[in-house]
This record gives structure tokens, sequence and C-alpha cells, in this order.
């Protein structure tokens, strides 16, 4: 927000909804908001300049236009009012405010009236006696006259005794006298009246002595000016003197180098000049009404010769000094400069400038600042390309997490991440959830590899949606099988129903994919089994979160001693569920390989939720089916598109579950992810 412009129009704004949320004025919000804007110009470093501007209101106002033309260094954009003050006999000051900012004039009575109270302990009252837009020559203007009534200070209030005239006792001194008179010791009155009048001589005396040692001063002028002409003209190299018709008399050196024209005496000052500020036209009877005003002159391009039309226009600052023995005016100025660039621009040096003009400083000491400000600002700027890039790296930080969290669990992943190693935890109780696809091997012989990652992929997808819509752990998939835990990492109560659910859930997503050589829907065999294991993460390059145990051995082998689109229970696992509304059916004993004989369960539906619910469709989640069927798994062969039905043997046999376990390697006990 340093340095940065605002719009009147968001001001007005502002304003507006304050007086709808205060109920107030539009008036007495600007004056408010006038008050604040001198403390806030108080508290932000301009305290001690303001104090130094006059020593009474009124030169304090006349200065504020200096003041404003020293601020537009550091402020380019700043587009201050201009304020002139006339002191009439009786002591009202009538201010002319000049603004092209309309409805801005309100702002002036409370910065005025807190300037009264702060720096010369005065109470003033103001109020508008005209107001109009005048047709200035860059524009409309507004042009405001408030009158201005300045309240005793209070300090003479308190020294002052307090009766209605000077020479009048107070009620309490005329009793203390009559009570005197009445009681027959007309002494004691005298007496009264002789120390009453006794303090007010000492009181008069102080009075007088701290006015006068104030008001000491005599000024002693020469009989004549001890300073040679040329002399003058040198050490003075921008004044000119000109009379009321604007006739030049006399210029500084300098004024006739960069301006040549100003050279031939007696030619016209507007010839050659224009009035930047005040906006006024170039007239006598202008000038010497705004008089106490800082005056800005610029030269016109078309009075200077025609080399010089390419450069910047030469702007003189100063002020008008009317000299009444010889009814003329002179301009006391300096070069409008506000940085070296602007010096070279003019095709001027330092020693152009007088030696006493502070042009000088003010030239080095502001391009000093600028040189800070634009370090400030490359600062700035350094600062919120650190602050988007502190954005990005942390959107950027959530999907490493994200994918981190996919593949660990997220109290492991957190773990990993701070370096710590992580233990090994033991569940005494949770399900696992095996399962694969029928006839994948013969599959995977008929088709290319292509198709078998898109059928794959679009299995995976919906079962990794389903896993967080029944709250399981995917713990890993091995070509086309996929294992799933619940109640690891987290223990729950549920852990069986939720795979439960999660099994049914799979088995109809399953049905939404299509096998690429048949054409028909995949089918899939599921096993469950319930017990103990130990989960930790191994490994130190791409570590894994397994699990170990013969739990993990035992659902391995309900899932392949299952049946296509049938979910196999374990007995362990039956026991959780035979008491929740879950259809099942026995299956009967079976031998199990490495277990012996299992008398074993399928899980048919579950009786209180519905299909919807099972997919999470009810949630609004997006699904891959197509509203008309399973989508069709096309092979390109020899330029043309034809459906693979069956493989060159024939129609496709499922393999025995020994061939499914030999040919995954199933005989470990633990499976990585």
């Amino acid at each position: 927000m340093t340095y940065e412009v605002y719009d009147d129009a968001i001001t007005m704004k502002l304003i507006q909804a304050a007086c709808s949320m205060l109920n107030v004025s539009e008036e007495d919000v600007l004056k408010l908001f006038g008050e604040y804007f001198f403390a806030f110009c108080k508290q932000s470093g301009y305290d001690r300049m303001l104090r130094t501007l006059g020593g009474n209101l009124m030169e304090f106002i006349e200065n504020l236009d200096t003041l404003h033309s020293y601020l537009a260094h550091s402020y380019k954009e700043m587009n201050a009012p201009s304020f002139r003050v006339e002191k009439q006999d009786n002591g009202i000051m009538l201010l002319h405010y000049y603004s092209d900012r309309s409805r801005l004039c309100h702002i002036v009575p409370g910065i005025i009236q807190a300037v009264a109270k702060d720096f010369f302990n005065s109470d003033v009252t103001m109020r508008i006696i005209y107001q109009s837009e005048e047709k200035e020559r860059t524009g409309k203007k507004q042009h405001v006259i408030f009158e201005i009534i300045q309240i005793q200070d209070s300090y003479k209030k308190t020294l002052m005794p307090r009766h209605h005239g000077r020479n009048e006792e107070s009620p309490n001194q005329k009793r203390c006298i009559g009570e005197a008179k009445q009681a027959g010791h007309p002494n004691r009155a005298s007496s009264a009246q002789f120390k009453k009048s006794y303090w007010n001589i000492i009181r008069n005396v102080v009075m007088f002595g701290r006015g006068s040692l104030l008001n000491t001063f005599q000024p002693v002028y020469p009989d004549r000016l001890w300073m040679d002409v040329k002399c003058f003209c040198n050490e003075f190299p921008f004044h000119i003197i000109f009379n009321k018709q604007l006739q030049v008399k006399q210029a500084g050196l300098n004024i006739q180098k960069f301006v040549p024209g100003i050279q031939i005496m007696g030619i016209r000052l507007d010839e050659y000049f224009t009035i930047v500020h005040p906006q006024v036209t170039f007239t006598i009877s202008n000038l010497i009404t705004f008089i106490n005003s800082q005056f800005v002159l610029k030269t016109k391009r078309e009075m200077m010769p025609e080399s010089w039309k390419f450069y910047p226009m030469l702007k003189l600052r100063g002020h008008m000094i009317w000299m009444e023995s010889i009814q003329c005016i002179m301009y006391m100025c300096s070069p409008k400069l506000r940085s070296l660039q602007e010096l070279e621009e003019q095709n001027m040096h330092i020693s152009d400038i007088a030696k006493h003009d502070v042009t000088r400083d003010l030239i080095l000491l502001n391009h000093q600042r600028l040189a800070e400000i634009e370090l400030s600002n490359q600062l700035e700027r350094k600062k919120e390309e650190l602050r988007i890039l502190s954005r990005n790296l942390e959107i950027e930080k959530k999907k490493t997490e994200t994918l981190l969290y996919a593949m660990l669990p997220k109290h492991v992943a957190n773990q990993l991440k701070e370096g710590k190693k992580v233990q090994a935890g033991e569940f005494k109780i949770c399900t696992i959830l095996f399962s694969d696809v029928v006839t994948f091997t013969n599959i995977c012989a008929a088709c290319e590899p292509i198709y078998i990652v898109d059928m794959l992929n679009a299995m995976y997808s919906r079962f990794d949606h389903l896993t967080s819509i029944h709250d399981v752990y995917k713990v890993e998939t091995i070509g086309d099988a996929y294992m799933v835990v619940g109640g690891v990492p987290v223990p729950s109560d549920s852990h069986a129903e939720r795979v439960a659910n999660f099994a049914l859930g799979m088995r109809i997503a399953a049905r939404e994919v299509v096998n690429p050589v048949s054409g028909e829907p995949i089918k899939i065999r599921v096993g469950i089994h319930t017990g103990p294991v130990l989960a930790g993460v191994v490994g130190d390059k791409m570590p894994r979160y397994c699990l170990f145990g013969d739990t993990v051995n035992t659902a391995s082998r309900m899932e392949s001693h299952g049946v296509p689109d049938k979910i196999h229970l374990s007995p362990t696992t039956y026991n959780c569920l035979k008491h929740i509304h879950f259809e099942i059916v026995e299956r009967g004993t079976i031998n199990v390989k490495g277990k012996g004989e299992m008398n074993t369960y399928f899980l048919i539906t579950n009786k209180l939720v519905s299909e919807n619910d099972l997919m999470g469709r009810s949630q609004h989640c997006p699904s891959e089916s197509n509203e008309n069927g399973p989508v069709d798994v096309n092979i390109q062969r020899d330029g043309q598109e034809e459906r693979v039905n069956q493989s060159e043997n024939g129609e496709l046999q499922p393999g025995s579950a020994e061939q499914k376990d030999n040919s995954r390697n199933r005989t470990n006990v633990c499976l990585l992810l």
C-alpha cells in the first residue's frame, strides 16, 4: 500500500458506507476524517514539520501550499488543494479553498480545528459562506470560502479574571464590598478595592512584560541598497522583476540563459510563461490576490529556440513579492527539479543553481530518497514473489502429501517425513480381503498389454473409490490381485462389516468393466478372513507398509479357493458377521491348501443397504459406468477394428486354485505394498 494512489470514488464509497452504518451526515463523517487525518500525519512523522509552518493559525494556512509543493517530490501523484487566507479588520479570517476534487471540502474544518486546538491551544468555528464551481484555465475547480472565527486562547482565559468587562468587578467582589459598607467598615471596602486594583496592576505588568519580551525587536533599514546590480543578478540567478503591465524590468543571469527571449527588457512575462500553480489567469490582480501562495511558472514551448523544443520545458517555483514603492513585483524563484535525472534533462548543472538555494540539497537528498524508495519497492516485489512462491510451494506440498498418504498411512508418512523410525504394531483383530480376476492369465495371453492395462485401470479406479466410501485401507495390488484391510492402521470394531460392504460394492463395480477378449463384464473372486496381524514399514528406499502373519496367508487361500462372482468367507469372518444384517449361506467343508479342511461361507448381500449406498452413488460420487451397459474394449488388428470373443483354443476355461497360487507366488506369508 506504500505510495498507492486511490481514486476519490473509493473514498466516497467508504464515506457513504460509514454514513449508512453510523446514521450520520456526510459532512460530519468528512469532518471526523479531517481530524483523524491530522492525527495520522502527526503519527507518520510530520509532526515537527507541521508545527514549524507558522507561529499562528493564519501563517500556518498561508504555508500549506508550500508544504504540499515539498511533499509533491515524494508523492508525485498527489493532487493537493490550494489555500488562500484573508484577515478582516474585525479579526475574522476568510479561508479560500480551491480544488478540482469535489465533495471533499468538509474535510478542511476538521483539519483546521484540530490544528488550532493542538498547535495554538485555541478553538475555532468555521462555516461555509460561499461555494461555487468556477471555470478555470485547467477546467472546473471548486471554490469554497470558509469563515474562521478564532476563539480566545485557553491560556489567556485562565489568566484573565472571570468578569464581563475589563474594569467590572465580579459578583463575589461586589458582594464583599457591599457587605463591608453595610458593616460600617468603609476602610475595609476601600482596602478590598485597593487589593483588587493592586493585583490587577501586577497582572497587567506581567502580561505587558510577557508581550513586550516577544516584540522588542525593531528592524533597521539602510538608506540605500548596498549591492551592485550585476552582483545581485549573479547571486540571485533565478529572479524576475516586472511591473503592473507584466513588463520585465530585470532578470537573473540564469533566467536569461535558459529563457533567452527574456533578455529583451520590456517584454511581457506572460508571453514566455504560463502559471501552473495556483491555477489562475496571468493578471496582476490575481498575482496580488495570491501573493502569499507559492507560484509555479512554466515556459511556453513555442517561445523556445527550435533546438530546445524537444526538451522538457523549464518550471520555476517561488514567491511573488510586491514592492509598493516602485509598483513592481519581484518573483524570487528556483528551478522546480526533483532529481538528478530531471536536472540532466534540462541540460543544467548543480552549479547553475545559486549557492544559497536549498534546491541543491533538495535534489541530492531526493535522489538518495528515491534510491531508498526504489530499494524498498524492490524488497516489496521480492516479498510478493516469495509469498507467491510460498503459496505455490504449499500447493505442491499438499499434492505431494496427498500422493504420499495414498501410498502410506498418514501417521506413518508423517513419522517418516520427520526422520523417525516407524515401530511395528500388533493388531489383535482385523479383516483382510483379496480379490482377483477370473481367467486373467488367459486374457493376458489373448490381448495386447495396453488393453490389459486399460482394463485393470478401469477396475482399480472403481475399487479405489470404494475404499473411501467404506473406510478401508488399500494395502497393495499385484497384477490382477487387489488387497484391502479393515481395522488397520486405525483399529475399528466394525472392521468386518466395512470389508464386507466393500466386497459387495467391488463385485458390482467389476460388472461395469468389460473383458477385452469376450466383450462381457469381467468376473472376480473375493476371499475374506479375520484374525491378528503385525504391521510395519520395511525398507529405506521406497518404504512399504506391510502386513505379517498367518491371517494374510489364510485370506489369500479364501480368494484362491473361491468361486467366480462370489465372496468367500472364512469361519472367523462369518462369526463376526452372522449377527449383523447380512445374508450369508454356508458353502460347506472344503480342503484348503496348507490349512486342511475348513467350513466356509458365501456372502450374498446386505439386507439393509441398497446398491446405490454400497457404490456411494447416493453421495453424488462420479460413476465410470456406461448408462447403456459395460464399455466395450476393442482390439486393433491389421488396421481394422474387431472385438475378440475367444482365444485360439476356443472357449476360455478358468484355471484351478493351485495354478492361481503358483502363477502369483502366494507362498509367502507377508505381502508388501
